[in-house]
């Protein structure tokens, strides 16, 4: 979602947590999740969580993604508030 999206008054209703993606991207880089978190340095259980939403990808978690899968920190942080408001706007 944008910026833009909200001035629309567009606020979706379904939370898709941010390793849905990385999952797509690893899958499509021919990596495994056992891969990625040895790559990055995690326990697979962290990278696991991570995966399913359970914990939360902080600043560190995304520059370590932005270095194994290649994009942008930013993004992934992004991914990371967008799911975490939807979260919480869809509990009301």
């Amino acid at each position: 979602m944008t910026d833009a999206d909200d001035e629309r008054g567009f606020s979706p209703d379904v939370a898709i947590a941010p390793g849905a993606t990385i999952r797509e991207t690893i899958d499509a880089l021919g990596m495994t999740q056992k891969e990625l978190a040895l790559r990055m340095g995690r326990p697979v259980t962290k990278m696991n969580e991570l995966l399913q939403g359970r914990i939360a990808i902080t600043p560190e978690t995304a520059t370590q993604l932005e270095r194994v899968l290649g994009a942008p920190a930013r993004f992934w942080l992004r991914l990371e508030m967008d799911y975490r408001t939807t979260l919480e706007r869809v509990k009301t």
